[in-house]
C-alpha cells in the first residue's frame, strides 16, 4: 500500500544543517544516522562550547583564587541550575554531576542501597531494564540480602501493571525502572507506578537515559526519589550525565570516592566531608564536558522539546506504516505509548546481518540484544534491528531505509 508521508516541519527539517557530522558521506553514501538510541549526534553549538572552554576559560574549579578558576567555577555551576531547570528540580544541591546515566545508577546503589537495604528487603526492577538497572542491584542484593523481583512485560513490550501491583508489598523498599525502553521505544507510566510503590514506603529510581531528549522532564511532577540522564544520548559530550535526588535523601547518604573537593576536613585521625552536592564529585571533574552538557540542554529547549516531541511522533508513525508494509518484517514492541524507536526482525536475517548490508549505503542502525538480555529472553529473540529517531532526522531517512531493507531481502532471496 501506498504509505503518506508526513508535513514535517519547516523549522524542525532546517535543524539538520546544526548538525556538522551529518554532511559527512560514509561509503560514498549520505550518511542516514538512525541510531540515536546509542548516542545522538552533537550540533555545532555544543561542540563550540566544549572547543571554546579549553580556549577562554580552562582553570581547574572550587580552588583557585585568580581570574579562570573563579570563572570556571561559575560556568560549572551555571550548569548546575541549568541541568536543575531543566529537570524542574527544587533546587541545585539536588543535581550531582556524574560520567552517566550508569554511574549514577551505581552510585545510588552503593551509596543509598548499601546502607538502606537488608535481608528481606525487596528491590523491584522490570523486564525492560537495561543492564544497567540491573547489575548495580544485583551487587546491592549480594552485599546485603535483600531480593530482586522482576515486573514482567506483556507481548506488547507493555508491561503488566497487574502482576506490578501483585508484587508491591511491605517489603518493597525500591523501585527502580526505566521511563523509556531503549530496546522497544516502550513509555511506561512512571508517574503512575511510582505514587503506587511510594504508597507503600518505597523509593522509586527512574532511568531517564531515553527520556530526556524527547519530551519535558519534570521529577517533581513525576514525584520519584532519584532520576538519572545521560549527555550524550542529549546532543551532548560522552562521559558525562547527572544524578537527581531528594534533597532531604541525598543529604542523608554517604560518599563513595574519596579524594579533593568532596572533603570539609582531612586529618590522619579521619575526615569529614563537604555538603551535597560536592560530597559525590571526588577530583577534578570533567569541567568542559559540564558545559557542553549545559549547552545541549539549552539547544533542545532553544528547540521546544514540544516540536521535537511532534517531530518524532510524526516520523515514527511514518517509519511504522513504512516497515509494516515490507512482507516479513515484525515490529517488535507495539504499545500505543511509544518514544521515536522502532525495533523489528525481518524474516530469517540476523539483525545483525541486515545491520551490516545496510552500512554498505551508509545507513546505520543499531542490531544486538541492546543491552536488555533479559528482555530479549523473555521475547525469544536473540536479538533486533533498531531504528532510532533524534530531531535531525526525516522522511528521507526512513526512505532509504526501507530502500536498505529490501535490497537485503533481494540479496538474501526472501520476500
Amino acid at each position: 500500500m501506498t504509505v503518506v508521508a508526513p508535513e514535517l516541519s519547516p523549522a524542525m527539517l532546517a535543524r539538520q544543517a546544526e548538525f556538522p557530522i551529518l554532511k559527512q558521506p560514509i561509503r560514498g553514501q549520505r550518511l542516514v544516522y538512525l541510531d540515536n538510541g546509542a548516542t545522538t549526534q552533537k550540533p555545532q553549538v555544543v561542540i563550540d562550547a566544549e572547543r571554546d572552554f579549553y580556549e577562554r576559560s580552562n582553570a581547574n574549579i572550587h580552588r583557585g583564587v585568580h581570574w579562570l578558576s573563579q570563572h570556571a567555577t561559575d560556568l560549572y555551576d551555571q550548569a548546575r541550575v541549568t541541568v536543575q531547570k531543566f529537570l524542574h528540580a527544587a533546587r541545585p544541591e539536588e543535581i550531582v554531576f556524574t560520567r552517566g546515566t550508569t554511574e549514577a545508577i551505581n552510585m545510588v546503589a552503593y551509596c543509598w542501597g548499601m546502607s538502606n537495604l537488608k535481608q528481606g528487603d525487596e528491590i523491584l526492577l522490570t523486564e525492560l531494564e537495561h543492564h544497567s538497572n540491573i547489575v548495580p542491584w544485583q551487587f546491592v542484593a549480594q552485599h546485603t540480602g535483600a531480593l530482586i523481583k522482576v515486573v514482567p512485560v506483556l507481548d506488547s513490550g507493555e508491561l503488566d501493571l497487574t502482576a506490578f501491583q501483585a508484587l508491591l508489598s511491605e517489603r518493597t523498599r525500591l523501585l527502580a525502572m526505566n521511563h523509556v525502553s531503549n530496546a522497544l521505544g516502550t513509555v511506561n507510566p512512571i508517574q503512575a507506578m511510582t505514587r503506587a510503590a511510594q504508597a507503600v514506603g518505597a523509593k522509586v529510581l527512574i532511568d531517564g537515559a531515553q527520556a530526556v531528549a524527547h519530551a519535558v522532564v519534570d521529577v517533581q511532577a513525576i514525584g520519584c526519589d532519584f532520576y538519572v540522564f545521560s549527555a550524550h544520548k542529549l546532543y551532548g559530550p560522552t562521559g558525562m550525565g547527572a544524578l537527581y535526588a531528594r534533597y532531604d535523601i541525598l543529604d542523608g547518604m554517604v560518599p563513595w570516592m574519596g579524594g579533593g573537593d568532596m572533603i570539609q576536613t582531612v586529618s590522619f585521625e579521619g575526615s569529614t566531608y563537604a555538603p551535597v552536592p560536592q560530597r559525590f564529585e571526588a577530583g577534578t571533574p570533567n569541567i568542559a564536558g559540564t558545559i557542553a552538557m549545559a549547552a545541549a540542554i539549552d539547544y533542545v529547549q532553544e528547540v521546544g522539546l514540544e516540536a521535537i516531541a511532534q517531530h518524532e511522533h510524526d516520523l515514527l508513525t511514518y517509519a511504522t506504516a513504512a516497515l509494516l508494509d515490507i512482507k516479513g518484517l515484525r515490529i517488535i514492541g507495539t504499545g500505543p505509548h511509544k518514544a521515536a524507536i522502532a525495533s523489528f526482525m525481518l524474516d530469517d536475517i540476523h539483525p545483525h546481518d541486515l545491520g551490516t548490508i545496510l552500512d554498505m549505503d551508509g545507513i546505520a542502525i543499531r542490531a544486538g540484544h541492546h543491552c536488555a538480555m533479559p528482555l530479549m529472553t523473555r521475547l525469544g529473540l536473540p536479538a533486533t534491528a533498531r531504528a532510532s529517531f533524534a530531531l535531525y532526522n526525516n522522511t528521507a531517512d526512513v526512505d532509504a531505509l526501507v530502500a536498505g531493507i529490501y535490497k537485503a531481502k533481494k540479496l538474501f532471496g526472501v520476500g
